[in-house]
């Protein structure tokens, strides 16, 4: 059964979607998008989402001429209109047409695309993965932007090197964010983040506001030198939850394998996600 996608105000079939060539998100790169899953079939943190999506486009100098209810009801109908499975939602919001091909004419775009939740390897969760530091630094940290021209180029360099995600560190080495996720490290009992110049992520906030229950929090810049000794580091992202990360670059972390106090907010997160989802029912 196709995918059932919202295009510019109508349902259509994944195949019948599409944007004029003259589009600048096409043209340009001129866009955001967010993304989120649901759990057990609710999108929990639609709204968390959404607002993130107004951030975004703000950042850039796109206005909506929708309301955050509205974007939220067209989610849940056009998950309506897909099957009843786990699902990852994507917002795509464009800069519209242009008649030049770089000036925006106001009409802007809006796509809601729902496909099944990809499924990782559970050995990422179980024994930890790898990732891997590049230098760079994005554009516009505070926006979910569509150009992903350079993590495209790194996430390949990343799968040559077995490693799932690559982190991106500024040109003082202070380690920033991955290109799909929010890094995270622990020394002792103290959980440590970067806080400036990312993009702040919604799976990021829910696990802040879990191991401030927990564990003393440090949101700061981090040196690259600083991973390496960390006893325990994890990334989060909406697709991927949390992932214990056991090596960085050449450096193993910790014992090299998942850590308990990742684990301690592994599970915390899963129960906070089951509850507000029966909730939802």
């Amino acid at each position: 059964m196709a995918n059932v996608y919202y295009v510019d105000g109508k349902f259509v079939a994944e195949a019948e979607a599409v944007f004029p060539v003259n589009d600048l998100g096409l043209l340009r790169g001129y866009g955001c998008f967010d993304f989120m899953r649901t759990y057990h079939g609710k999108p929990i943190f639609i709204k968390d989402h959404v607002r993130r999506l107004f951030r975004s486009v703000r950042e850039i100098g796109i206005e909506l001429p929708w309301t955050e209810t509205e974007i939220c009801d067209l989610v849940q109908e056009t998950l309506r209109r897909n099957p009843p499975v786990e699902s990852n939602v994507r917002i795509l919001v464009t800069g519209g047409p242009s008649a030049d091909f770089i000036t925006p004419q106001g009409k802007t775009r809006m796509a809601i695309m729902v496909a099944p939740v990809n499924q990782y390897p559970p050995a990422w969760y179980t024994d930890g993965a790898k990732i891997i530091t590049v230098t760079h630094t994005r554009t516009i940290p505070a926006a979910k932007t569509i150009d992903y021209t350079r993590a495209i180029m790194v996430l390949a360099e990343a799968r040559r090197k077995g490693a799932i995600e690559v982190v991106y560190m500024d040109s003082l080495g202070r380690v920033r964010e991955g290109t799909t996720s929010n890094l995270f490290f622990f020394r002792g009992d103290t959980l440590v983040t970067p806080g400036e110049n990312i993009l702040h992520g919604i799976t990021r906030q829910k696990v802040l506001e879990l191991a401030e229950k927990r564990f003393q929090v440090d949101i700061r810049d981090i040196l690259r030198a600083e991973l390496s000794s960390a006893d325990e580091a994890f990334i989060t992202s909406s697709n991927r939850k949390i992932v214990p990360i056991v090596q960085v670059d050449k450096d193993t972390i910790g014992s090299g394998r998942p850590g308990a106090r990742t684990l301690v907010l592994m599970q915390a997160f899963e129960e906070l996600t089951n509850r507000l989802a029966a909730a939802a029912q």
